[in-house]
């Protein structure tokens, strides 16, 4: 049996599932799928097009499905997806996709089981997957890819179409510029790679042989001197190989995540690789005809 509270503005043209709870002074769009189970705290916003599954926790104050913060979009029916047994704390936003990023598809998407602390905002076109928590007032630009069971520590912030791997580990008050490899752990101001997610992986019961290979790949990674060159991560990519390490599936896995970075990426990013916007996109808003006077 659903509860709505008499406060609560729920648009006849939403579709709830079976035993939701809206609290009081909730806004429930037209254009809203709320799956069973899921319960909305008091002075929630959801907006859409936007799909939730079943068993979201929605905090007070969360704007879910607005329309994205980016100059290129046309106002077109672009759309939030959300998954299941996901928890968001106070004041989170989340923002729908674009029409132009073809990765994307014009969706935002969140998988299942992710903690998204108070105040975190994800930008128009990001993909996070399973299981990802990230810590209080992180902001995350748009077309961002995070992978699954990865931790972010507070107030930190990541450039638009990064890639996150899975596994990671990212500090608080760290500025991600580029993509961060799985089973990493990155900090500061320049993101320097500061060792192996030991704890995360043991967390996620990734074998203790698989820990070990990681960390050795690790060593001819990153532990010596020049780590950022590429020529560096190149040739130890090759010592990785001819060693037998990618015989395991995690540092296969990071080989191929590294290697693909090198092939593809831009500025270090590989989604930026996929990138379809054209400065058209924005023109609009830089050549008005007429600005109007300042007052």
């Amino acid at each position: 049996m659903s509860e709505i509270h008499p406060t609560a503005v729920v648009d006849p043209k939403a579709r709830l599932g079976s035993n939701v709870c809206i609290g009081p002074f909730c806004y429930v769009d037209a254009n809203v799928e709320l799956g069973d189970g899921c319960v909305l705290r008091p002075h929630v916003t959801l907006l859409g097009p936007s799909t939730f599954g079943v068993n979201n926790e929605v905090y007070s104050h969360c704007t879910l499905g607005a329309a994205p913060q980016d100059l290129k979009y046309k106002g077109g029916p672009t759309s939030l997806v959300i998954g299941d047994n996901n928890i968001f704390r106070e004041n989170v936003t989340l923002h729908r996709g674009t029409e132009v990023d073809r990765r994307s598809e014009g969706r935002t998407r969140l998988g299942n089981n992710n903690l998204l602390m108070v105040g975190v905002h994800v930008a128009h076109d990001s993909d996070i997957g399973n299981h990802v928590i990230i810590a209080n007032q992180v902001q995350i630009a748009g077309h961002v890819r995070i992978e699954d069971c990865v931790t972010v520590g507070g107030s930190s912030a990541m450039h638009h179409f990064v890639t996150v791997g899975r596994n990671a580990f990212v500090g608080g008050m760290t500025r991600i510029t580029h993509d961060v490899p799985p089973y990493m752990k990155v900090q500061g101001y320049i993101q320097e790679i500061r060792g192996t997610n030991v704890e995360g992986m043991r967390r996620w019961h990734i074998p203790d042989k698989s820990i070990v290979a990681v960390k050795a790949a690790w060593r001819l990674l990153y532990a010596r001197r020049g780590e950022h060159a590429p020529g560096r991560t190149v040739q130890a990519l090759r010592e990785i190989e001819n060693d037998g390490l990618v015989e395991d599936e995690h540092v296969r896995y990071l080989v191929t995540f590294l290697r693909r970075k090198l092939d593809v990426g831009i500025f270090g990013r590989v989604r930026e690789y996929d990138r379809t916007d054209r400065p058209e996109d924005r023109a609009a808003f830089y050549e008005q005809s007429e600005m109007e006077p300042r007052a």
